[in-house]
């Protein structure tokens, strides 16, 4: 009887770190936790393995992806101000819905998410 309790307790135990694995992975990975930002030398290096390309292939493709990251800087500097002006206003229709004591905590909660948005941007 003993050994048949510690068998059902080491495979409770073994089904217990598998799905706390996966609901972990699951969590990271559709939380955006493990996904890399965009390196252009990774692309490159992998695209010449994958590719063989030759060094000038490797020289244009590494300045197209240096121009297209400069025309994706210069369309955020373009396109900040609206989303940030879209933003503010529907923080204020939110803050007009809300009571005093609310608005304060409604304030706070909009003071960490700017600062998380200036810490990590979404680029």
């Amino acid at each position: 009887m003993t050994r048949r309790a510690y068998l059902y307790f080491a495979v409770t135990f073994v089904l217990g770190v598998v799905v706390g694995g996966c609901g972990v992975f699951f969590y990271a990975w559709y939380g955006g936790h493990w996904h890399r930002q965009f390196e252009r030398q990774r692309v490159v290096r992998r695209l010449t393995r994958e590719l063989h390309l030759s060094d000038t292939q490797v020289h244009q493709l590494d300045q197209i992806l240096a121009d297209t990251a400069k025309s994706y800087s210069e369309l955020h500097k373009q396109v900040d101000p609206q989303f940030d002006a879209i933003r503010g206003q529907a923080r204020d229709r939110i803050r007009q819905t809300l009571t005093p004591e609310q608005v304060a905590k409604f304030n706070e909660w909009v003071r960490q998410a700017d600062e998380r948005r200036r810490q990590h941007p979404p680029r």
